[in-house]
């Protein structure tokens, strides 16, 4: 029971740290309104009727696959600034394991990136992008896998850092070039070879096309704008996932004794 509600504290004090962080929420939206609607709209308007499908609706879910793949994977990696500061230092020092320490982040943060989701959709709909109820219900189940994928990423990126200042220097080199390759803003169906064969190693790749799956399915442009066979990207998924949080943990619990 200890473990239990060392997890549901940690998880609860993520989400309270993002009502009180406006410039974090601010963010979240800003992202969306430049990339949805200035990019998504202009080529929507000039590339639509070539390329066979709706831009505004494949931008849309490919940054609800970044979004929810980014921000839980900073979110774990804020536990590096976590040693360091006031309260949360006491986590460390306290008779808890260290794995309850990586679930309840992981759990926290995943409901963090939900709550953040609720505002990218709504400002989805104000922008007119083609969605139902039904579609944004299915998704629901994939919000959460790509929100763990996304957790177990940021586990094993912050398992090999050692301070805030190494991590503010090394994530966004990390996380930044796979916007770009993973197909967030534009197709990669064909590319150069070995920007394909970076394309298909980036984990964010697969957070994409899971949610353009899920989003498109039953769409006639469904084969214009997935990558792989929904089977395949989830076992892909799945994969990366436990390799990230096997490793991830066992550096990071390693580190901590070494203290």
């Amino acid at each position: 029971m200890r473990e239990i509600a060392a997890i549901a504290t940690i998880a609860q004090r993520d989400v309270i740290k993002l009502f009180r962080d406006r410039t974090r929420i601010i963010a979240t939206l800003i992202f969306p309104l430049v990339f949805i609607g200035v990019l998504g709209g202009s080529l929507q308007s000039n590339l639509a009727d070539e390329a066979g499908y709706n831009f505004l609706a494949f931008i849309f879910a490919g940054v609800l696959g970044q979004t929810l793949f980014q921000s839980t994977a900073s979110g774990i990696i804020s536990l590096i600034e976590d040693r360091e500061n006031d309260f949360s230092r006491e986590i460390f020092i306290s008779p808890i394991s260290r794995y309850s320490i990586i679930i309840g982040k992981i759990i926290g943060e995943t409901l963090v990136a939900m709550l953040q989701l609720v505002g990218i959709v709504i400002f989805g709909l104000i922008l007119g992008v083609p969605m139902t109820i039904f579609q944004i219900i299915s998704l629901i189940p994939f919000f959460i896998i790509v929100c763990l994928f996304g957790g177990a990423f940021g586990v094993i990126v912050m398992s090999n850092l050692t301070s805030q200042r190494a991590a503010n220097q090394i994530f966004p080199f990390l996380i930044f070039p796979q916007f770009f390759l993973a197909g967030v803003f534009a197709p990669i169906k064909e590319l150069p070879l070995v920007l394909e064969v970076l394309s298909r190693i980036v984990p964010m790749t697969y957070a994409v096309d899971l949610m353009r799956a899920i989003f498109f399915l039953g769409d006639s442009a469904y084969d214009k704008v997935v990558l792989f066979p929904l089977p395949v990207t989830l076992a892909v998924i799945a994969i990366y996932s436990t390799i990230f949080v096997v490793i991830g943990t066992y550096m990071f619990i390693r580190n901590e004794k070494n203290k």
